[in-house]
């Protein structure tokens, strides 16, 4: 069934963690997109359209320390707690109860944990990229330290504050080019290339990104769109995330094993390395997403499966919505 879309509106909501900024299109049951680094509600544009087209309010947000929404200075401010509790209060600034909440990459996390902590208000929940893996383990930076041998993996990378906007921020543009073509499905490296996702000794990021075209989902406009932001901001707020990494592991301490019982979907890429990485993440899902609707692999596909392919993502989590219980 078609409806009547109205177009994209923009505005910024307060929430008791500062300001939210969100793109919104759509009237209907609120489904809520939290997009994952290095990016933005742009990432989404789209779904907001699809989604609106068959009926559903999406709204887009800026994560926290992205785009237009809040920065707070200290990096404490950007743990999962407080990410979360933006997003609890979003539904609520929106005017509801419950909503449908779907991430990507960092987003994916995000919503995971949202939809852990609070049941009662996102009733159902898609990941895209980046797997459930329920709170637990050995401290996230001892396991990242462990990786790669001589080779530094880059979320020990971007630990350092400082260190990874030295990289970045004198050209924004040419890095985030490189990054979203490195993890591309049209134009990643090859399987015999250095991992893009590791810093050689005395090396950075960059030296592996690929040069050449740009993916064929990213126009010059879409780049504009994500470099003029984060030329804007700085890329801090963004790698804060990543810094907060022991703390969340101390944060969701009670939460160790605990699965996500909510109406779920997982979309990923054959090949992302986030699927290979966490394979028994995905392999787990029976335990750990109990009340998973379906699981799909885009063959050929990267790491921005929505960008990437936006019309079979959209059918996907269309299909999924549909069939979800009623609000």
């Amino acid at each position: 069934m078609s409806h009547h879309v109205p177009e994209i509106t923009h505005r910024t909501v307060s929430v008791p963690g500062g300001r939210i900024h969100v793109a919104e299109q759509g009237i209907g049951p609120l489904v809520l997109l939290v997009h994952g680094f290095p990016e933005s509600w742009y990432s989404w544009r789209h779904q907001l359209p699809a989604l609106a087209q068959a009926g559903y309010r999406a709204v887009a947000l800026d994560v926290r320390g992205y785009g237009r929404s809040s920065k707070p200075a200290a990096v404490d401010g950007y743990r999962m707690l407080a990410l979360v509790e933006d997003d609890v209060a979003l539904v609520h600034a929106l005017g509801e109860e419950s909503a449908v909440i779907i991430g990507h990459d960092w987003g994916s996390n995000i919503a995971a944990t949202s939809a852990l902590l609070h049941p009662e208000v996102f009733r159902a929940v898609g990941l895209l990229s980046v797997p459930y893996a329920p709170p637990g383990g050995p401290r996230p930076t001892d396991v990242f330290a462990r990786m790669g041998g001589d080779q530094e993996f880059y979320i020990s990378y971007f630990q350092e504050p400082g260190r990874a906007e030295a990289e970045i921020e004198p050209d924004v543009r040419g890095w985030l080019a490189g990054l979203y073509a490195a993890l591309s499905g049209d134009t990643m490296p090859g399987p015999d290339a250095p991992d893009p996702h590791f810093v050689g000794p005395g090396a950075t990021l960059r030296d592996r990104f690929p040069g050449g075209p740009l993916p064929s989902w990213l126009t010059e406009e879409d780049l504009e769109a994500y470099a003029g932001e984060f030329e804007r901001t700085g890329m801090t707020g963004a790698l804060n995330r990543y810094r907060t990494m022991d703390r969340d592991w101390e944060d969701l301490a009670g939460f160790h094993g605990a699965p996500i019982k909510q109406p779920s979907l997982f979309i990923g890429g054959s090949l992302d390395a986030s699927v290979t990485w966490m394979a028994g993440a995905i392999d787990a899902f029976p335990d750990t997403l109990p009340g998973l609707v379906s699981s799909h692999l885009l063959d050929g596909c990267g790491h921005w499966v929505q960008q990437e392919r936006p019309d079979e993502v959209n059918r996907l989590l269309t299909e999924w919505l549909d069939a979800l219980p009623t609000a």
